[in-house]
């Protein structure tokens, strides 16, 4: 029954859309692990277990979302909080974190000279963001880079420091954590510095919200499983209040599949009712960028996994 999906990634192969590709997929109470073509072909890599790939905006469920679930369980935070309350600094007092959360803030991404400020910089310009004429939903980095900084204030620790404390630690996510990454796969051809895609997060380094995680399908399977186990109904509620975009603490939502995905060819599937699960990484900006098509063939895969034809 795999047979659909895996014709598809080996159609994408002979295409070009990415060089290889790592999937694992979990049904009845099982993973199942497949590997396609090369890594990295200048090196002579072919996909395998154990490489590490850059998640991009995967890493906004990983480390955003996952703390945001922590604080909430153990009472250090609200939905309903003001992002001003901890970032005094922040423009807009009516903006809350579930507003952050689903991407309904109204925050305008636009932020002039963007590439030629440090970091410093750039998180100022996040704290001054311009408000859209209207807050319905828009997907951008910069409500989870906000996040982020709430999180520091709240907490009083860097990103990275929470995230190994409250996720990777306890899962033993040993393969997992903010770049650089010296031999994680590649995602541009040549590049084998192991430094972060996203251009925000090459800056923000281990204080971005929004992208900068790395990790392998292995680590990425005890994750998976930990949500799918997850009692709290968080995950299961819809929030926001954008019924067409609907949000699950980070995740977004269709039918009964929460799915998120990363712009260097990741994203990750699970369906908390039938326990099922998927998790997809490749590198596929390694030759070109072509992201609207890359969504089309992206959409069709998960559609695949989704609809159980695989």
């Amino acid at each position: 029954m795999v047979k659909a999906l895996v014709a598809k990634i080996q159609e994408h192969l002979a295409q070009e859309v990415y060089p290889g590709a790592s999937l694992a997929l979990y049904r009845d109470g099982n993973w199942q692990e497949y590997y396609f073509g090369w890594a990295d072909p200048d090196q002579n890599l072919p996909s395998q277990p154990g490489l590490v790939y850059d998640l991009a905006s995967v890493s906004k469920v990983v480390v955003t979302g996952s703390l945001i679930l922590q604080g909430v369980k153990s009472g250090a935070l609200s939905l309903e909080e003001s992002i001003q309350s901890r970032l005094p600094q922040f423009d807009h007092p009516h903006v809350r974190v579930v507003d952050l959360l689903t991407h309904t803030s109204g925050l305008d991404p636009f932020i002039p000279n963007r590439d030629n400020l440090n970091r410093e910089e750039l998180r100022q310009a996040m704290l001054h963001l311009q408000l859209r004429p209207e807050a319905n939903y828009l997907y951008s980095d910069v409500n989870y880079i906000l996040l982020g900084f709430f999180l520091e204030a709240l907490y009083g620790k860097s990103l990275e420091e929470l995230v190994v404390e409250q996720v990777l630690n306890p899962l033993q996510l040993l393969s997992t954590g903010y770049g650089p990454w010296p031999g994680a796969v590649p995602t541009l051809k040549g590049n084998h510095t192991g430094q972060v895609h996203d251009p925000k997060a090459q800056v923000l380094g281990p204080h971005t919200g929004s992208a900068g995680l790395f990790s392998n399908l292995e680590d990425l399977e005890t994750y998976v499983l930990s949500q799918l186990d997850d009692e709290s109904s968080y995950l299961d509620s819809i929030h926001g209040s954008d019924s067409a975009n609907p949000r699950s603490m980070a995740w977004r939502r269709e039918g009964d599949w929460l799915d998120h995905t990363g712009y260097t060819g990741t994203f990750i599937l699970l369906n908390r009712k039938t326990k099922e699960a998927a998790i997809f990484l490749s590198n596929r900006t390694y030759w070109k960028d072509e992201r609207a098509q890359w969504i089309q063939d992206r959409n069709e895969l998960m559609d695949l996994i989704r609809q159980r034809t695989c």
